[in-house]
């Protein structure tokens, strides 16, 4: 077989694939839609939302179902989810789903700089009702659905997640390589090289709160996300920016940690103090040159 005629058998085989997606596609929509319960969840920060009030303000919602912060694969794709974030939610609304607890959700995203909601299925029987959970094993995917103008929820569609589906460009991409993507094995953590991951959140402290409120929020155009006595949470693309009415004019960023005790060791040992203690596993340090920094372990 001649180098031309490769070249032809790839781009008829292409073009045949291309074709049998769009049968796909429109298969999937041909299924009939099921009504769906109005689910009852626990957000990162630990507060109760249903299934439609992550709608938002679209008529159209993705859920992922993620196997939780264990599974690297589950991980390498919410990578990818956060990266388009912004675009998928021009069309529909996001959300990811997991088993893990809401303290586990929270630190464990902030870890990967994650900017879209996050949900925890613990103690309902969402996966499992949707094919995503069986004899207590979890399964990665995806659910659509859709709701009507009088708030009725519908299941829409569902596909699977996994290596070589359309969903992450990793493996085709790595596909194209001599070498192929069928030895690859993601990585749970982005910089393997460090024991410190920073995070998405910067926090402020200033002495004239609302003023800053005010200046973050129209003049820098951050939305503000939440609004307390002596706090308040802005997001600006996938960063978390605090505001803290305070005496002190301090900046703060964010490392999380897997192992606390090794990494409070060597920072100590550097020359760095630890100035505030919120518990065990959570401080806020000083190091020698003027940075001070939020240090917490990932909840297990």
């Amino acid at each position: 077989m001649t180098e031309e005629d490769i070249f032809e058998q790839i781009e008829l085989l292409e073009h045949e694939i291309m074709e049998k997606k769009k049968k796909l596609a429109q298969l999937r929509k041909s299924v009939p839609d099921k009504k769906a319960a109005n689910y009852q969840f626990t957000n990162s920060e630990g507060k109760k939302v249903n299934l439609l009030s992550l709608f938002q303000d679209k008529d159209e919602l993705i859920v992922i179902h993620n196997m939780g912060k264990s599974c690297s694969y589950c991980t390498m794709w919410a990578d990818g989810f956060n990266g388009v974030y912004e675009h998928i939610t021009q069309k529909c609304a996001f959300v990811l789903s997991s088993p893990d607890t809401p303290e586990v959700l929270e630190d464990f995203a902030a870890s990967r700089g994650w900017k879209f909601p996050i949900i925890s299925t613990i103690g309902t029987t969402f996966k499992h009702d949707f094919g995503f959970e069986k004899d207590g094993h979890y399964l990665p995917g995806i659910s659509i659905f859709r709701k009507d103008l009088e708030g009725s929820i519908f299941h829409h569609a569902k596909a699977p997640l996994g290596p070589g589906d359309d969903y992450n460009i990793v493996w085709h991409l790595f596909d194209l390589l001599p070498s192929g993507s069928e030895d690859f094995q993601p990585k749970s953590r982005y910089n393997s090289q460090s024991l410190f991951q920073l995070t998405n959140n910067v926090a402020i402290q200033v002495k004239n709160y609302k003023e800053a409120i005010n200046f973050y929020e129209k003049s820098l155009g951050m939305k503000l996300e939440k609004s307390y006595e002596n706090e308040a949470r802005f997001s600006v693309g996938r960063n978390h920016f605090f505001v803290e009415d305070s005496k002190g004019n301090n900046v703060f960023f964010e490392f999380a940690v897997d192992d606390f005790q090794q990494a409070i060791e060597r920072l100590v040992d550097q020359g760095c103090t630890i100035t505030n203690e919120y518990h065990e596993r959570s401080v806020m340090v000083a190091d020698p040159f003027g940075l001070k920094f939020h240090l917490y372990e990932v909840k297990k």
